[in-house]
């Protein structure tokens, strides 16, 4: 996409309302939109180079998604996520992502497990050089590749969605040394359990490992009220 001449989507055609969304998507997840920020239809026909109906179809798909909401007056904005719907959120995620850990591990994927090591690898040398922007980049990985390697389509895309609201506030959780210590012990145990085909105990670490990045997350919120 391209903010001046002839736009291109990403296969050289017009853009289209998909990417429109997942770029307004990513400013979402990175903090550069943030919570009730309104969202101008023209802004994003600018930076984007889509016509105003597949703007509208984006925004449309991420109300739906319950990323934004859209009011009669006022149009678009960030939504604001309140303590309860956080907490229903990340127990959804800990039921799909328990899942994902546990059919990951039942798998005959060793390619994909020696992967997961070497991300878990990765994880301990940013752990060791207190390197936080490449921890959490990291953990993205780490998190994306068990989701792939349960082989389900369905836990891929509702994860997807309900991760992008909560990143902002995840990521800055991360400036606690002592955060990123348990939150990597946590994924040694999980690597461990997968690549040597613990399911269960894959699936009951994971869940616990994300019901700890909630803890996280509601603390952060409280010390920044």
């Amino acid at each position: 996409m391209a903010a001046h001449g002839e736009a291109k989507g990403n296969d050289g055609g017009p853009v289209t309302s998909n990417e429109v969304a997942n770029w307004v998507s990513d400013r979402v997840k990175t903090g550069r939109f943030v919570p009730g920020q309104r969202l101008i239809e023209g802004d994003i026909m600018r930076a984007t180079g889509a016509s105003r109906s597949r703007v509208r179809e984006a925004l449309q798909r991420l109300e739906v998604e319950r990323l934004i909401v859209i009011e009669e007056f006022r149009g678009a904005s960030v939504r604001t996520f309140s303590d309860a719907e956080m907490r229903q959120l990340y127990r959804v995620r800990m039921a799909l992502e328990g899942l994902a850990a546990h059919d990951f591990a039942d798998a005959d994927e060793p390619s994909l497990k020696a992967e997961l090591q070497a991300l878990q690898d990765q994880l301990d040398a940013c752990e060791r050089a207190s390197n936080r922007a490449g921890f959490s980049a990291i953990n993205d990985a780490w998190h994306d590749l068990i989701i792939a390697g349960s082989r389900n389509d369905y836990i891929a895309t509702f994860v997807q969605r309900l991760r992008v609201p909560s990143y902002r506030l995840l990521f800055a959780t991360f400036h606690k040394w002592d955060r990123i210590e348990q939150a990597n012990a946590d994924h040694r145990a999980i690597t461990a359990a997968i690549t040597s085909g613990r399911a269960e105990e894959a699936e009951r670490l994971m869940r616990a490992h994300i019901g700890d990045a909630l803890v996280a997350i509601v603390e952060e919120v409280r010390l920044a009220d």
